[in-house]
């Protein structure tokens, strides 16, 4: 991590799911607030969302066959908004059957592994342990995240957790802005942690600072466009 923003890409050091670091990146300490995206950013579940997104666009018809990197773009958005990104020629009509048919898939029937990126849980909760307030903001369904937050363990972790279903999809402020009311911290003590452009323009749009991570759907140079404060490799480049 460097303060110019520049990708380092070093070999991760494994730490195990008990660990807890006694200190943190000095790049961190301007902030006491830290918000996640979830995933491509804490879960490794970018290839279940595209393999689901591909079977709910086959099961639907009606709708183009699009190639996994179109895909992606939609991760971190709404669905709602991620079909209209995907398929902006397609009748309305259609998306109730591809929105089923993909949480069919997300939830049930797509046997793709999806579990958070090794080192997180024990990243997280070394933040944590060192006096951070931590935040989610993602695009999932709030089923969709409290269903990930039970199934790995880390529902106690996050002070506050906000959805696309309950707020404005991402890249509008208010996803950000209504976590910074919940906590009662100010922007300038707030940094937004995410591996899409999406998350960038979000943090960019409520004025609050950005930190890109390239373990998930985006590379170092589209998000260095939103001029983060670093970009890294790893979640766990955050403890030392």
């Amino acid at each position: 991590m460097s303060e110019s923003g520049q990708v380092i890409a070093q070999d991760v050091t494994a730490m195990s799911e008990g660990e807890q670091s006694l200190s943190v990146h000095p790049l961190l300490r301007p902030y006491s607030l830290l918000i996640f995206d979830w995933d491509g950013t804490v879960m490794d579940s970018i290839g279940r969302i595209v393999s689901s997104l591909e079977a709910a666009a086959a099961l639907t018809g009606h709708l183009p066959t699009l190639a996994p990197e179109q895909l992606k773009q939609m991760i971190g958005l709404s669905l709602e908004k991620g079909y209209s990104l995907l398929y902006p020629d397609a009748d309305p009509k259609w998306y109730p059957h591809w929105i089923a048919h993909y949480r069919q898939q997300f939830v049930h029937d797509n046997p793709t592994p999806c579990q958070l990126y090794p080192g997180v849980n024990a990243t997280l909760r070394a933040l944590r342990s060192n006096g951070f307030k931590l935040a989610v903001a993602t695009g999932k369904s709030r089923a969709g995240l409290d269903r990930a937050l039970a199934e790995t363990g880390t529902a106690d972790l996050f002070d506050v957790t906000r959805c696309a279903d309950e707020t404005a999809s991402k890249p509008d402020p208010m996803m950000i802005e209504e976590i910074l009311t919940q906590t009662g911290v100010g922007a300038a003590q707030a940094l937004m942690v995410g591996d899409t452009h999406h998350d960038m323009q979000l943090a960019a749009n409520a004025m609050v600072d950005r930190l890109g991570v390239t373990w998930g759907v985006h590379d170092q140079n589209t998000l260095q466009a939103y001029a983060p404060i670093a970009v890294v490799d790893s979640l766990n480049r955050l403890i030392l």
